[in-house]
């Protein structure tokens, strides 16, 4: 499979592009990240992890959680499931010497579609410094027990536990970006966007991995050298630091290095739509003065009050937009800390919160809600900020909880019992090479009249040995009947093709 191959301010633009904008209605995401995972009643909960590092090593963790031995069964009967998943035990399931430079992104597909009497997959793709992105295919479903058994004696010879799975193998490598890979996304099952610091952004397809499309972003000028400009003398920084697909597939937001601006792209007609430039004095209201680079490092789409909107992460604060394309709010507020990963959660009652991880071992958590944004007091010049501020609803970790060093990413996974009642795993990731799993109850993310609650528990925590930088993780499901008997045995891909016909 290897294959090589401005307009005005911000909220200018031509009327038909605010027109289409404007119909994208808000639009919730079935992906196996976003959809709540139902627990039965006394069973078992597997989460495959996968971290990769500077060190260039791909790391598969799989954390299974079990009610305690010491719990009544009646006991187990009366409880909301998911807090009586109290004993973590972690085993490594793969361990792949995956790039020849360090590892910047990975992620996940949607899992195969299910077929009676078959295992379901899900594709990993891994890009890193050495322009190469690879493709893996991981088993839905945990261990078998008789491949639990068959790894006790290799269990007990190793410092840590090992449960392989024959099904996790690596499919092959794509090689049509010329630079450092700096983010891949699998927006459905058949599609596989990646961005490079080759100023692209690659559409393959996933049934035949044959390169579609490529958005060419276009190069930045030579505008004097800002603090932290790593360019070649007499050049400038180039390159995509992030893109983020629209639910709907018919938009894609881009931001690059060098850029004070942002990028709204139409994949329906593979053309730039406009260019949406930030305004000086949010820029300066984050943090972002004159002698900063003023570029957007993250961008992710979400909603809000039942309306779209999208974050947009500088390097010590987070701008909120909504779909009109002017600033809604800022996050941080009086928060001085360093920003890595921004996630949308999904919480009670369809209501939604912004997810930050940052040094000092934290995830803040804002709500951008209407009623809980706030405009901030004038300052000493006696002026008022430009921008409101979004709420605080709650942190996690930080020193308080004993973790420091900065949580590079973050995975959530949420789940629901037979009571209907919601809950979330949270799996960071810190750069010290330590992988976290956290429980948040029903009530953690709800909006409060408490300012800055502590939430969150943590079950349990598994050193790596790496230096951790980006990180994933689902919950697997339970294999279907009739597929226990073919679990050694390595299926061909010519289903997964057809599979990937029914995403298009």
């Amino acid at each position: 499979m290897t294959k090589r191959k401005r307009d005005g301010p911000l909220g200018g633009g031509s009327t038909e592009s605010k027109t289409a904008a404007k119909k994208l209605k808000a639009t919730k995401q079935t992906t196996s990240s976003t959809t709540a995972h139902r627990l039965e009643r006394g069973g078992n909960l597997t989460i495959q992890i996968v971290a990769g590092a500077y060190d260039r090593v791909l790391h598969g963790i799989t954390a299974i959680l079990r009610p305690p031995s010491a719990v009544p069964p009646e006991e187990l009967k009366t409880k909301n499931c998911s807090e009586v998943l109290r004993d973590v035990e972690f085993a490594d399931t793969f361990l792949f010497n995956a790039h020849t430079s360090a590892i910047r992104c990975l992620a996940l597909s949607p899992f195969s579609a299910p077929v009676p009497g078959q295992t379901q997959k899900v594709l990993l793709a891994t890009g890193g410094n050495d322009e190469r992105i690879n493709i893996y295919n991981l088993s839905a479903h945990p261990p078998s027990r008789r491949s639990a058994i068959d790894q006790k004696l290799l269990s007990s010879i190793t410092p840590r536990p090992v449960l392989e799975n024959a099904k996790n193998r690596e499919l092959g490598t794509l090689l049509h970006h010329s630079s450092n890979i700096v983010r891949v996304a699998f927006p459905n099952r058949s599609k596989l966007l990646s961005a490079s610091e080759d100023s692209t952004i690659g559409v393959t397809r996933t049934r035949d991995w044959n390169l579609l499309h490529t958005f060419k972003c276009p190069k930045p000028k030579v505008q004097g050298r800002p603090s932290g400009d790593t360019a070649a003398a007499g050049g400038a920084p180039s390159g995509v630091n992030d893109f983020a697909v629209h639910p709907s597939n018919k938009i894609m937001l881009s931001v690059s290095k060098g850029e004070h601006c942002m990028r709204l792209w139409n994949l329906e007609t593979g053309k730039k739509s406009r260019v949406l430039n930030f305004e000086r004095e949010a820029l300066a209201e984050v943090g972002e003065s004159r002698h900063s680079t003023g570029e957007a490092h993250r961008i992710v789409w979400g909603s809000a009050d039942d309306e779209d909107e999208f974050a947009v992460g500088f390097d010590r604060d987070v701008l909120i937009y909504g779909m009109d394309c002017r600033p809604k709010c800022r996050l941080m507020g009086d928060i001085k800390t360093k920003v890595h990963q921004i996630r949308y959660i999904e919480t009670d009652g369809d209501e939604t919160v912004v997810a930050v991880s940052t040094e000092g071992g934290r995830v803040l958590f804002f709500s951008t809600a209407r009623e809980n944004i706030t405009v901030l007091p004038e300052g000493k010049d006696n002026k008022t900020p430009m921008l409101a501020t979004a709420k605080l609803v709650a942190e996690l970790g930080g020193q308080g909880a004993g973790v420091s060093g900065r949580i590079k990413d973050f995975a959530v996974l949420p789940v629901q019992d037979e009571d209907e009642e919601k809950s979330w795993y949270l799996v960071t990731g810190n750069s010290d090479g330590t992988v976290r799993l956290w429980r948040l109850g029903p009530g953690d993310l709800r909006s409060t009249g408490e300012p800055r609650r502590r939430v969150g528990k943590m079950l349990g925590s598994y050193k790596t040995g790496n230096r951790i930088t980006c990180l994933e993780a689902f919950i697997m499901i339970p294999r279907p009947d009739g597929a226990e008997e073919s679990e050694f045995e390595f299926e061909s891909d010519e289903d997964e093709a057809d599979d990937s016909d029914s995403d298009e």
